[in-house]
């Protein structure tokens, strides 16, 4: 014991004389404590490209049905699981269709009268027009019917899910009791 007393005591000494030891030892410290927190945090798991939780902006649509179809199909997956709801239907009216915006450029051409007459073009690459912009359908008004609907809460918070996942105003939303 007394050899481990004077090899601590030695160390001990040799740590003294080491300058700004306490700012090593907070640095180890901040490094470990680090480490174990990182350690703890769980990993995001990749998820698979055809995943259910995929956002708009990165499904296609080959119609303004079909858009309105997936909103209804989200709608009712979503209000659906607000308690008290029970059965959930989702009925969603377009004011207009699908707008898509090709890129043009401007041709000047004179007539033979010597004024000028703008032409645009809408540009192809590989025959295809250039879409620059695809503008979604305006949602004119939802209806939804819930078996809970006749309780006042199950219905503000329905209306509340509806606000939150599409921006619709309130006049053009319509809740019901179902069946």
């Amino acid at each position: 014991m007394n050899k481990l007393t004077e090899k601590l005591a030695n160390v001990w000494g040799k740590l003294k004389k080491i300058k700004h030891i306490e700012i090593y030892i907070a640095v180890i410290f901040a490094v470990i404590v680090l480490g174990i927190y990182l350690s703890t945090i769980p990993k995001k798991k990749s998820e698979p490209s055809n995943s259910q939780n995929s956002t708009e902006n990165s499904v296609t649509f080959s119609s303004s049905a079909e858009y309105v179809e997936y909103l209804e199909n989200k709608l009712i997956n979503v209000l659906g699981s607000v308690k008290g709801a029970g059965q959930v239907n989702v009925v969603i009216t377009l004011e207009n269709g699908f707008e898509y915006v090709y890129a043009t450029e401007e041709e000047v051409r004179k007539t033979a009268d010597g004024s000028q007459i703008i032409i645009e073009n809408v540009i192809l690459v590989d025959g295809k027009p250039v879409l620059t912009k695809e503008v979604y359908p305006t949602i004119k008004g939802v209806v939804v019917t819930s078996s809970g609907a006749d309780a006042v809460s199950v219905k503000m918070n329905l209306l509340l899910a509806l606000q939150t996942v599409i921006e619709v105003d309130n006049s053009s939303i319509t809740i019901l009791t179902g069946n």
